[in-house]
């Protein structure tokens, strides 16, 4: 574990040594306003708006240019060069989970409520067994922003220890060109591994002065895919639609009112009931996914006041799933409907303070919701292994942002929530349980100058069980009504730098490095005891680390990325299987110091690419180096263990902007280019073959 130290803490201190060197040749150059980095986006999710170098935290905002280039066929597409982030479980659409540093697995339960996921601020949660934990389509979104660790949870709730996922859809505004008052947008898209194609249409409209809609809608299928080894990926076959419509109404110059409401649809027969990796003996099943989320926000900016920046939420996000004729019999988890209908208000307004030298940002709020569990047989009887109930949740927060001289900002914050979960009439436990959480956390960054700074935080968060974990039993394992809440500690420490006119006039470089440290104790998971024991205990804990370097070089001509993601993580007390055969039992054990079961691979993703700015073109190729596992997780022997692996895509497009073609747009890559054989350490399918991706997209406007 030292040798691993060591060359993180090498690694870092090379970075640091480049980074000082470009700020000193950058000392005197200008401020950047045309070849703008990825790490000078603007990040809206983390107090007051602010660019990503300039965040005392990892954060990652997606464009919609990214999201297009990626022509992802699926939302986990979105996060292939995020540093930090992996997606676990399946290539299916049905089975994907998040992992972000280490944290997060698809066959545990609870694991998705370690990370925050929100729809336009609505809060998304998904937990069902060999079910993926988010149902959703790229073509609904702009923009993605990824602010990793647990600081986060200041502003989203208690427990997002490892971070957070926001996903922001599409406005009318975003399509309406100057001088016209709409636009008609269609797209066709067409993916050779599958035959999978997506046909999409918008329309955007400008009704008066005050009033825009935007209605949009997307249907996308594919066969069964191919594996780059040969043979099919089982249950890969989809067929699925999506839309969106979304009014909004510019009560003045200041105040904005937004309605808006989106679903996703499946209805796959005879798919893996094993949705998060290829197991067999689980058989085939019929399902049915229907996710759909409704919201009503206010905005109020009050510019001309400074005690008001006002923004009040209420939403409705409903996701359910109705399983059908199994092949193979798997109780009642097999015919049934499930579902989570979640009701949600959120308030929070920032004042503004300032003085001469110095400004503050006081941002605070409060959040509650109402979530309703259901898990119903088909024929009666009840699920005790995904048990119904209700879970309440009120939480209020407020987070200081205070900046001295435009150098040195601290950020102080604290949240209070309660979380009341009541199980459901039909289960042997009908006790309520009721808990507390606290998240206090201290950040700063300071700016040695416009091109060099160096950040560093402490947080705490505590995450309170979930409906599954505290009230799930099953024959000899019972329900655990005294399950604690579980604690981290979190602790990071980075540097930013960023220059301009290095290479050619006007370019732009940016860099950013995260070291990270965390401590968890009272971890919650499944009991290694099988027999004669609580379902879900509280293990001593576990402790993560890592690093996280981003870079990205925006020119006229060229352009260039990289992300490089380093996780580590032990066990700090072990545990031992019990109630199972021996191979079950030695499965289950774990000693101190053994590596954490949900490690992703080191991994580096490098983009490098052209422009051609007189003919509109943009190419380039994306290279992923990922080293051995450090823990092979559990899998079926089919899918093999896991290995180190090298991967190559290639992608172009065109834009023109001026001439017969304007408005046209095409895309085209190549993924997997050398149809290499791989699995990734926390998907438990291997790796897709070659696929070829074509793009065309069209807009007019009236």
């Amino acid at each position: 574990m030292g040798l691993v130290r060591s060359r993180a803490v090498t690694l870092m201190c090379g970075v640091a040594l480049g980074a000082i060197a470009l700020q000193g040749a950058a000392a005197q150059s200008k401020v950047n306003t045309k070849n703008v980095t990825l790490l000078e986006r603007l990040v809206i999710g983390a107090g007051a708006p602010k660019v990503a170098i300039d965040t005392p935290q990892a954060v990652t905002v997606v464009s919609q240019g990214d999201i297009d280039q990626k022509q992802a066929s699926s939302t986990g597409e979105i996060f292939d060069d995020i540093p930090g982030v992996t997606m676990v479980g399946s290539e299916r659409v049905l089975g994907e989970s998040f992992n972000i540093r280490g944290i997060g697995a698809a066959e545990t339960s609870g694991d998705e409520a370690r990370i925050a996921i929100t729809v336009d601020g609505a809060k998304k949660f998904y937990e069902q067994y060999r079910m993926g934990s988010f149902f959703s389509d790229p073509e609904l979104y702009k923009q993605v922003e990824v602010l990793r660790g647990p600081a986060s949870s200041t502003l989203y709730g208690a427990g997002a220890m490892a971070g957070v996922i926001n996903f922001t859809t599409k406005d009318a505004s975003d399509f309406i060109r100057e001088g016209q008052t709409g636009a008609i947008r269609v797209k066709g898209s067409y993916n050779s591994n599958g035959n999978g194609t997506l046909i999409s249409a918008i329309v955007a409209h400008q009704i008066n002065e005050t009033f825009e809609i935007l209605a949009t809608g997307n249907l996308r299928q594919s066969a069964v895919q191919t594996l780059a080894g040969g043979g099919t990926l089982p249950g890969s076959e989809f067929a699925a639609w999506s839309g969106l419509v979304k009014g909004t109404m510019h009560l003045d110059d200041e105040q904005v009112v937004r309605l808006s409401y989106q679903q996703w649809s499946t209805d796959a027969k005879k798919q893996d009931y094993a949705q998060t990796g290829t197991v067999s003996d689980f058989g085939k099943i019929d399902r049915a996914v229907t996710d759909k989320t409704a919201l009503l926000s206010y905005e109020n900016p009050a510019i001309e006041n400074p005690m008001l920046d006002l923004n009040v939420q209420l939403s409705y996000s409903d996701t359910t799933v109705a399983q059908r004729n199994p092949t193979v019999p798997v109780g009642s988890i097999g015919a049934a409907d499930y579902g989570y209908g979640t009701t949600q208000f959120n308030a929070q307004n920032t004042s503004e303070f300032g003085g001469e030298g110095w400004e503050n940002f006081l941002t605070y709020g409060v959040q509650a919701s109402y979530q309703v569990r259901t898990a119903a047989p088909v024929g009666g009887g009840v699920i005790t292994t995904h048990p119904e109930g209700t879970s309440t949740n009120v939480g209020v927060f407020a987070q200081s942002e205070h900046t001295i001289n435009d150098a040195l900002t601290v950020t102080a914050g604290a949240r209070v929530d309660y979380s009341n979960l009541v199980p459901g009439a039909a289960l042997v436990t009908t006790t309520p349980n009721s808990q507390w959480a606290f998240s206090p956390k201290l950040a700063a960054i300071c700016a040695f100058n416009d091109s060099l700074n160096v950040f560093g935080s402490v947080a705490h968060t505590e995450r309170m069980p979930t409906l599954d974990e505290m009230f799930q039993y099953s024959g000899t394992r019972t329900a655990n009504l005294n399950l604690r809440k579980e604690s981290s500690d979190n602790f990071e420490l980075g540097f930013g730098t960023r220059g301009y006119d290095l290479l050619a006039e006007g370019d732009s470089l940016g860099l950013k490095a995260t070291g990270f440290y965390n401590n968890i104790t009272d971890g919650i998971r499944s009991n290694p005891s099988s027999a004669n024991a609580p379902y879900f205990v509280n293990i001593a804990g576990m402790r993560l680390w890592g690093l996280e370097l981003e870079a990205s070089y925006e020119a006229e001509q060229m352009f260039a990325r990289l992300a490089y993601t380093f996780t580590r993580g032990e066990y700090t007390q072990g545990f031992t299987g019990t109630g199972g055969s021996a191979a079950t039992n030695a499965s289950n054990t774990r000693n101190v110091g053994d590596p954490l079961d949900t490690l992703p691979q080191d991994k580096i993703v490098a983009t490098l690419g052209g422009r051609l700015p007189e003919q509109n073109l943009e190419f380039g190729v994306k290279v992923t180096l990922s080293a051995d596992p450090i823990v092979a997780v559990a899998t079926t022997p089919a899918s093999g263990k896991p290995g180190g692996w090298a991967t190559a895509d290639v992608f172009a497009s065109w834009k023109p902007e001026q001439g017969q073609f304007k408005g046209l747009e095409a895309q085209f890559s190549i993924e997997n280019i050398f149809d290499t054989d791989y699995r990734e350490n926390l998907s438990m399918d291997r790796s897709k073959g070659r696929t070829f991706k074509l793009t065309l997209a069209k807009q007019f406007d009236y």
